[in-house]
């Protein structure tokens, strides 16, 4: 059975940095594209990044791009989201997904396979 596992969430002033890990297990888990999602209250979980399972290709929204990094060690078969600058509309409970294919251009939720259970990130003003 797989299943992600995320960790590294918090609170932070605006301005701060976090840095979240999703670890991935089970028989196929070295295969997935990985993603980043996030859901604020009252809104729809929206895409935040992707990287595909070489990690030789990454894709991050423009609402984060520049601030935000997704990178994986695959010897680990985990994966990282690096926040930084980050602002209190970035507050949101962020879940790692995992996808059965190669790309990393897969932005939608129903493209994913497998979900984390969501850690909760809050940015103070």
């Amino acid at each position: 059975q797989e299943q992600l596992v995320e960790s590294g969430g918090g609170t932070v002033q605006a301005g701060g940095s976090l840095k979240l890990s999703c670890a991935a297990s089970g028989r196929t888990a070295g295969t997935f594209a990985m993603g980043w999602f996030r859901q604020a209250p009252g809104k729809e979980r929206e895409f935040v990044a992707a990287i595909n399972w070489s990690g030789g290709g990454t894709n991050v929204a423009d609402s984060v791009k520049g601030r935000f990094t997704i990178s994986r060690d695959s010897a680990k078969n985990t994966v990282y989201l690096q926040m930084n600058s980050l602002k209190p509309e970035d507050t949101a409970v962020y879940y790692c997904a995992g996808g059965v294919f190669f790309s990393s251009e897969r932005v939608e939720v129903r493209d994913y396979d497998y979900w984390g259970q969501g850690t909760q990130v809050t940015v103070s003003s």
